[in-house]
C-alpha cells in the first residue's frame, strides 16, 4: 500500500511541476516540495500503522 501511495504522490509532484495544481499553498511550481513532505509523512504513518 505504501508503494501505491508513494507512486501517486510522485505523479502529483510531476504534474505540479508541469502545471501547478492551484490548491491552497500549491500555487507556484516551486511548491512541489510540500507534496514531498506530505508524501514522507504519509509513508511514515503507513509504516507505523502497518501490523507486523
Amino acid at each position: 500500500m505504501s508503494k501505491a501511495i508513494s507512486i501517486l504522490l510522485l505523479l502529483a509532484m510531476i504534474v505540479h511541476i508541469i502545471r501547478p495544481l492551484g490548491l491552497p499553498g500549491l500555487k507556484r511550481r516551486k511548491d512541489f516540495w510540500k507534496i514531498a513532505v506530505v508524501a514522507l509523512a504519509v509513508t511514515m504513518a503507513t509504516v507505523l500503522i502497518r501490523p507486523t
